[in-house]
């Protein structure tokens, strides 16, 4: 059977955490249920308690220390408490108590799960893909989940998850990240991305560049994080329309997917642009750090964004 994490030191992590962050009736309520479950796993047991978490033991998020958030790290690399929610951590600590010995029983409750689940519940089922057993198994799950409209869900599945690159195919993948670009989603905190560079997106991506700027619209300039790998002379040539831009965060992306690049022509082009080679130097930027920079200064969402609860839905910019 394939784990991402061991189970039993992953569920004591989750008790030790509901213990100090929830509240005395709380706790006492996760306990009560977790066991009567576990002594009878009955579907609508798990339904029921899975659904009213939030009733008893709160929303608030939860104020990890830099150990805890170690200690989760340890048990499974990338995955990350950060910005976790008390309803979360409970929810996700009752799905690890799912029986998962039958793989086909498994997923089909778990489906069941996401099917029925609402806005903040998928968050949970989302963040909690990393920890779960069968993850092959869960790929087709976390796909379908990149078509939704509800950017809470779509962040918890696109950013500071492990799972997306390790697991989804080229197409899934793909998606994952055309969506990100599309939902204007900070794409450095898409975890293994360069992992996950291929030809194929990168023409995408160009694609979809070559179509904003003909609209007089916007690109994100983490979008030829993608490109470098594969520059050839149709990307070279928006690397050199990047250089002209006055967006300095554009410059440096051109920079730094030619800087990736083997192409001559790659290389050529640094020549003729040896002082935004030298900014990119001594600013020490990566893609990250160049993500981490655009997403501080790009300013408030574009139109077609928003807010509805507490939530954040998208509709198409370009419809």
């Amino acid at each position: 059977m394939n784990y991402q994490a061991d189970l039993i030191p992953t569920q004591q992590l989750f008790q030790r955490l509901i213990d100090k962050y929830a509240t005395e009736n709380g706790t006492d309520w996760v306990k009560q249920k977790a066991e009567a479950y576990k002594q009878s796993p009955a579907n609508r047991t798990f339904f029921l308690m899975f659904s009213a978490a939030p009733r008893f033991v709160g929303k608030e998020p939860i104020p990890f220390t830099t150990e805890e958030l170690a200690e989760a790290q340890a048990l499974r690399k990338g995955f990350d408490l950060t910005g976790w929610t008390m309803d979360q951590l409970v929810r996700v600590y009752f799905v690890l108590h799912l029986p998962h010995k039958d793989q086909s029983a498994y997923v089909q409750l778990l489906n069941q799960v996401f099917e029925m689940a609402d806005m903040h519940e998928l968050v949970a089922l989302y963040t909690a893909l990393p920890i779960l057993p069968h993850p092959e198994a869960l790929a087709k799950r976390a796909a379908e989940g990149i078509r939704t409209n509800m950017t809470v869900v779509l962040d918890a599945i696109c950013l500071n998850n492990p799972y997306p690159a390790e697991y989804l195919d080229e197409i899934a993948w793909n998606q994952l990240v055309l969506k990100s670009v599309f939902t204007e989603r900070p794409l450095y905190k898409i975890l293994g991305a360069d992992s996950r560079a291929n030809a194929h997106l990168a023409h995408m991506l160009s694609d979809y560049a070559h179509e904003r700027w003909a609209a007089s619209r916007l690109v994100t300039p983490e979008l030829w994080r993608f490109t470098g790998q594969f520059l050839n002379e149709s990307l070279l040539q928006d690397m050199k329309t990047l250089v002209a831009k006055e967006d300095p965060h554009e410059r440096y992306a051109a920079i730094l997917a030619c800087m990736e690049s083997s192409s001559g022509l790659a290389k050529d082009l640094l020549k003729h642009h040896q002082d935004l080679v030298k900014e990119v130097q001594e600013k020490q930027l990566d893609w990250d750090r160049l993500g981490a920079a655009y997403e501080v200064d790009k300013g408030p969402l574009p139109t077609g964004y928003q807010q509805a609860g507490s939530g954040v839905s998208v509709s198409d910019p370009e419809a």
